[in-house]
Order: C-alpha cells, then structure tokens, then sequence
C-alpha cells in the first residue's frame, strides 16, 4: 500500500469518527433514562461497541470505493456516502440533545435510505465495500424500529374535544 492509499484511509477513518463524535457528544442522560423504552432494548453499554465497529467498517467502505475509482470515477456513491456520515451524525443531538424522538425518528429513517442508496451505488464499483455496509444497515433497521418503539411509548395523546 502507497502512501497515498494511507493517507486517503485516515481520512475516510477520521470523517467517520468525526460523525461518530456527536454519538460522543450527545448520550443518553436522565432524561433518557426517564422514557419508557421497549422491553427488547438492549443495554446502553451495548451500543459504543457496536457502533465502534460499525463506523470502522464504514470508513473502509468509502476507502475501498475511493481507491477503486476515486473521487472523479465515484462523484455520486461518495457524495451519497458523506450525505450518510451526515444524517448519521445528525441523529443524536436531534434525539438527545433536543429531546426530539420524533424528528431522531425522521432523521434515522433518511439515514436508513441513506445507506441503501450507498449499498447499491457502492457495488458495481467495489462489491466488498457494499457488504461491508450490511451490518450498519441491520443495525440501524434496528435502531429505527426502537426509535419509533420509544417515540410512541412516549407520546402524549392528543386531549380529546
């Protein structure tokens, strides 16, 4: 591997934690720990692990992609890629540090599409960099259902007239 391809993959592991950092940022806190959450949640001490891993395959991924065909070759895969990183990151000051499951819900649904956008772009050009997605894509088909499941668990039905 070249020095190039070195310095393209600490980029791509650097703009994944950067996304990775506002899950750092934003946690869960006491207002979190006061909503009734579904019985199928897993421990809050389960999800740095997980999307640890999960943000260490993405950022290969966009390597892998970037190296196949750079920038010029995968405008739009990588563009949908960093649309991803976004939205992605995007997700917990809307649920945590606004208190908002609701728009944390419209949010993770953008970045479910998100990533199967990327998937599909991602393998004509570099088939490992695709599967590679699988498992943030299960996971975050996870983290909508309980998304929704703790929006609804929380909601405060309207008064009725």
């Amino acid at each position: 591997m070249d020095i190039a391809s070195i310095i393209g993959l600490v980029c791509f592991i650097a703009a994944s934690f950067l996304a990775a950092l506002m899950g750092a940022l934003f946690r869960p806190g006491e207002w979190y720990e006061r909503l009734k959450k579904p019985s199928w949640r897993p421990p809050n001490r389960l999800f740095a692990p997980v999307w640890t891993v999960l943000y260490s395959m993405i950022a290969v991924a966009g390597w892998l992609i970037w190296r196949e065909a750079g920038f010029a070759g995968a405008g739009l895969p990588l563009a949908v890629y960093a649309l991803k990183l976004i939205l992605n990151a995007a997700w917990s000051p809307l649920f945590f540090g606004l208190h908002r499951p609701d728009l944390g819900f419209v949010d993770i649904v953008l970045v479910w599409m998100s990533i199967i956008a990327t998937i599909v772009l991602f393998y004509p050009i570099h088939v490992v960099a695709a599967l590679l997605l699988m498992p943030y894509l299960a996971w975050v088909t996870f983290a909508t259902a309980l998304n929704f499941a703790v929006w609804r668990l929380n909601s405060v039905p309207p008064p009725r007239t």
